[in-house]
C-alpha cells in the first residue's frame, strides 16, 4: 500500500504522463459534431446527478422530435477504469473526485472541473454487533476506503485527527465501493467509509450501522465533481454548457421532494444506469432526508481550496495547484435554469 502512489507518481510524471497529454486531442472520439459526449460515472448516489440529468435530456428530445441525447451515460465500477478512460478518450466527460483531477492537471492532463454533483453523502460503517460507539474506538482496526484520492479518505483523516489519533493507528485498506458491504459482512474490514448507497445496502440489510456522516460531521462535504477534458471544452463548448445546465438543474430537482426523490431511485435504478434495487436508493434519500443533498451545487474557490489543502496534508497532492488551472467554473456561472419533467 505505502508504495502505491510513489510508484504511480514516477508513472505519470514519466514519458507515459507526456505521452498522454499530448495524445489526448487525438484520442478524443467524442469531439466531432453530432457524436454523443460519453460521460462516465460510478453507480454512487454522489453521482446520482447524472443519470437524471441524461434522462431528463433524453425525455425532452423525444418528446421535441429531436433524435437521441447528446450525452450518454457510462457505468465504471472503480476510479482506476474510470481515469484512464477519462485520459486516453473512451469517455470525454466524468464524475470524478476532485483531488484526483487536482493531481492529473498538475502532471500535465489537459482537464477542468465545470460543475459540482452534490454535496454530503459518505459514511463510515460499522458492523451492528461491533462494540465500537465512537470514532476512536477504531483504533487498531481495519478501516476501507474507496482509494487515497478520495474525499473519503480526507474525511477519514479529519475523524483521525479530531480523537488525536494517526494513520498509525488503523490500517487502510483500498477497496471499490460496491466490494465493502461483502467486506465488512465477512469480517476482512472492520468498518468502511465510502458514499452511498453502499452504506445504506448494509444498514438496510441489518448487519451494519452508520458510526459517521458527513451530514454531521463535514456540512459543506463534496467529493464527485463533473470533469472535461479540455479538447472537448475547446470543440464543443455549447454541449459541455447544456450537459451543466442539465446536472444543475437535476441537483434542484432532486432536492424539491420525496416523491422526486422516489423518482430519482427508480431511474438511477434501471441496468442502464446503476442496476441497483431502487429500494436502496430510495433509502439513501430517506435516512435521513440530507443523508446526501443536490440543492447547493455552487462552485467555491474556498471549498476547492480546502480540499486542496487537505490533500497536500495527506500527501496526495505533490505541490499545490492554482484554481484557474484545474476548474472552469465560466459554465456555472452561464447556466440556464431549467425545469426538468421526469
Amino acid at each position: 500500500m505505502n508504495d502505491y502512489l510513489p510508484m504511480r507518481r514516477r508513472l505519470l510524471e514519466s514519458g507515459l504522463g507526456a505521452a498522454l497529454a499530448t495524445a489526448l486531442p487525438r484520442a478524443a472520439l467524442g469531439t466531432a459534431p453530432g457524436t454523443p459526449l460519453a460521460v462516465g460515472g460510478l453507480p454512487v448516489t454522489c453521482n446520482l446527478t447524472l443519470p437524471i440529468a441524461c434522462t431528463a435530456k433524453t425525455l425532452a428530445n423525444q418528446r421535441a422530435g429531436l433524435g437521441p441525447a447528446p450525452f450518454v451515460y457510462h457505468k465504471y465500477s472503480g476510479w482506476p477504469e474510470i481515469k484512464e478512460s477519462l485520459m486516453t478518450g473512451r469517455i470525454q466527460a466524468a464524475y470524478m473526485l476532485a483531488p484526483l483531477v487536482m493531481d492529473l492537471v498538475n502532471t500535465r492532463i489537459p482537464l477542468k472541473i465545470v460543475s459540482l454533483g452534490h454535496r454530503s453523502g459518505a459514511v463510515i460503517m460499522v458492523r451492528t454487533d461491533a462494540s465500537y460507539r465512537r470514532f476512536r474506538d477504531l483504533r487498531g482496526r481495519a478501516i476501507a476506503v474507496p482509494s487515497r484520492f478520495a474525499v473519503d479518505y480526507l474525511f477519514l483523516r479529519k475523524m483521525l485527527a479530531r480523537e488525536n489519533m494517526t494513520l498509525k493507528d488503523i490500517e487502510i485498506i483500498e477497496m471499490n465501493p460496491p466490494d465493502m458491504p461483502a467486506a465488512l459482512y465477512a469480517r476482512a474490514v472492520d468498518a468502511y467509509c465510502t458514499g452511498e448507497p453502499f452504506g445504506a445496502a448494509a444498514q438496510r440489510a441489518g448487519y451494519a450501522r452508520p458510526l459517521a456522516m458527513t451530514r454531521d460531521e463535514w456540512r459543506n462535504y463534496i467529493c464527485c465533481v463533473l470533469t472535461v477534458r479540455d479538447d472537448v471544452i475547446q470543440t464543443r463548448r455549447p454541449l459541455v454548457q447544456d450537459l451543466v445546465d442539465h446536472i444543475q438543474a437535476a441537483g434542484t430537482w432532486l432536492d424539491q421532494g420525496p416523491a422526486n426523490r422516489d423518482r430519482a431511485a427508480h431511474i438511477a435504478g434501471d441496468k442502464k444506469f446503476f442496476n441497483q434495487d431502487p429500494k436502496i436508493i430510495k433509502f439513501v434519500m430517506e435516512t435521513p432526508h440530507d443523508r446526501v443533498t443536490y440543492g447547493d451545487l455552487r462552485m467555491i474557490r474556498s471549498e476547492f481550496d480546502e480540499l486542496m489543502q487537505l490533500s497536500l496534508e495527506a500527501r496526495t497532492l505533490k505541490k499545490p495547484i492554482a484554481y484557474e488551472r484545474y476548474v472552469d467554473d465560466s459554465f456555472f456561472h452561464a447556466v440556464k435554469p431549467l425545469k426538468l419533467a421526469l
